[in-house]
Order: structure tokens, then C-alpha cells, then sequence
């Protein structure tokens, strides 16, 4: 059996500090295509009928099975369909290998459709955007559940694509808290090509987009559990030991790039003191997956945990 392509220490880095991944174009044509097919037609606007009403007649068409959540994920779609093939795929059975470990576990999936305004204007609702949310606000656990977002065709700007806030999925709020924030500094868009993966960290702050295209966007997504470790699950050949610390704050020159690097940048939104919560943080959860207790960068947890003897 050929072995699977393991994320390597750089990207486990910029998982755990940005909370996503991301592979543009790496499902192929005949993929999309077939998931597409599967999915079925989505009838035109219907003047008077509720979207919510178009959406549910969509959902009951369409070629997504109803699934027990804690399904090995082996076994959730059957053989030789478009999301079983995607699931093979090397890349994407790599990732889900070195951020959720062996055996993973199927939690839910979910159709997610967004509508061009002629579906609004027929059913006499709104255009607007879902609101910013954390999915995981009850959840304390240093181990994470991951989502797999599918976009098996183009997404333009006007399209409407899922925005998301790096760097915020380690930062556990009310959902009702941030429901009010449309646009904070450092957000992204999804605008992208067939066939592209979005990784995201449980609980990552993401929400989706207006549509004001004339075509209708499609994003299927996947949670997954791990039901094993997380430890040292990624390509570890390429972990570099750390042997000391490195300096800080007073630089001569620009530092060279490295995981230490990748976890100490900053996102946009960070404030100059609340920032440094998510670097604790972000170091913390290094530790929880690389299985060094003992692991820092710049010094931050070591300060705190160095209890001189009186």
C-alpha cells in the first residue's frame, strides 16, 4: 500500500496557528463533476414560494445519504460515489490522517446552497449573509474535530464564498456574541477553483456570503472526529528538534522562517495585549500534537511555568 502523502511540519505549524488549510483545484473534473450529477438539478424560482421551501425540496433530492454520526468515516458513503472517491483521494486522506489521526469518525455533513437573488425576489425574503458563528463554543477539549469544506465548482467574488477569521478558532466565544460582526480585519473569502478543499479547525469564526451572482454556489461539507490520537500524526521527518530558544524582541535582522516564526505571527485582527493569549494558546496545542511537553516559542509559556523554589 503506498503510503500517504503526510502533512509536513510547516503546514501542521500554519494549521495550528491559522486554524485552516487549504488546497486550491486538487479535486479532479470527473470528481466534480459526478458530485454535481449526484447532487441533481435545483428548480428554478418559484414566484410566492418560500426559499427555505425550495431548499428542502432541493435536500430531498438530492444524493446525499442520511448518516449516524460516529460512523467510522470508511463507511459513510457508498462505494464508488463521488464523496467516497473524494475521500480517497490521496491529498485529502494525508490531511485528515495528520490532523485527526487514524480510524476518523464521521460527526455530519451538510448540503449548503446559496441562492442568486432571483430566489430571494421570487420568495419575497432577504438577500443576506448567515451570521458570523464558532461552532464549537461548548467545546473545552485541547484535541479538535476538523470540517471539510468541498467546492466542486468555481467560486467567483460575487458568488458569495464561506468567509472565515483566521487565527480566531482558539478563541472560545458566545456564537451570539459575534453574530453582530460582518467584517474584521484579516477575514478571507472563498473565491476559488473547481475542485478546491478548505481544512478548518473546529472552531474556527466563519459564516457564509451573499450571493449576487445569477448562479447558484455549492459547498458540501464534512465534519470529522478522531477516535484515536492526535499525536504525531503528521510527516514528524520533518520536525526540527529545538535545542534553545531563540532571541527576542531585539533583532538585528529579519528571523529566519521556521515553525517558531509560523507560530508567533500575528493575525491582523490581534491586539497588542489579548493577541498574546492566542500565542499561548497556539503553543499549547503544538505541545498536544507534537507530544513535547516541554516545546516553546519565544519563551512565552516557559516565563509563566518557571516557579523558582523559595
Amino acid at each position: 500500500m503506498t503510503a500517504l502523502p503526510l502533512l509536513d511540519a510547516e503546514a501542521m505549524a500554519s494549521f495550528v496557528a491559522r486554524g485552516f488549510l487549504r488546497m486550491d483545484a486538487v479535486v479532479p473534473d470527473d470528481i466534480n463533476a459526478a458530485f454535481l450529477d449526484e447532487m441533481g438539478d435545483i428548480a428554478p424560482p418559484v414566484p410566492g414560494q418560500k426559499l427555505l421551501w425550495t431548499y428542502f425540496e432541493m435536500m430531498a433530492r438530492a444524493g446525499v445519504p442520511e448518516v449516524a454520526a460516529g460512523t467510522p468515516l470508511a463507511e459513510v458513503y457508498p462505494k464508488g460515489s463521488a464523496l467516497a472517491r473524494l475521500l480517497e483521494l490521496p491529498v485529502l486522506a494525508g490531511a485528515v490522517r495528520s490532523l485527526v489521526g487514524a480510524a476518523p469518525v464521521f460527526d455530519h455533513h451538510f448540503l449548503h446552497v446559496t441562492f442568486p437573488p432571483a430566489y430571494h425576489e421570487a420568495g419575497g425574503g432577504a438577500n443576506v449573509s448567515p451570521h458570523l458563528h464558532q461552532d464549537s463554543t461548548i467545546d473545552p477539549r485541547r484535541a479538535f474535530d476538523i470540517q471539510i469544506m468541498y467546492y466542486p465548482h468555481e467560486v467567483t467574488r460575487d458568488m458569495g464564498g464561506t468567509r472565515f477569521l483566521p487565527g480566531s478558532h482558539l478563541r472560545k466565544v458566545s456564537e451570539a456574541a459575534i453574530a453582530r460582526y460582518q467584517n474584521i480585519r484579516g477575514q478571507q473569502h472563498m473565491v476559488c477553483k473547481a475542485g478546491t478543499l478548505l481544512f478548518i479547525h473546529s472552531g474556527i469564526w466563519h459564516g457564509g456570503g451573499v450571493n449576487l451572482s445569477d448562479r447558484t454556489r455549492t459547498m458540501f461539507k464534512i465534519r470529522i472526529n478522531p477516535s484515536q490520537s492526535q499525536v504525531r500524526q503528521f510527516d514528524v521527518s520533518t520536525l526540527v528538534p529545538q535545542t534553545a530558544q531563540r532571541p527576542i524582541f531585539y533583532l538585528k535582522a529579519p528571523p529566519p522562517h521556521s515553525v517558531e516564526q509560523i507560530l508567533m505571527t500575528p493575525e491582523p485582527w490581534f491586539e497588542n495585549d489579548t493577541g498574546r493569549l492566542e500565542f499561548l494558546n497556539r503553543i499549547k496545542l503544538w505541545r498536544y500534537l507534537t507530544g513535547d511537553a516541554t516545546y516553546d516559542a519565544d519563551y512565552w509559556l516557559t516565563r509563566i511555568e518557571n516557579r523558582a523554589e523559595a
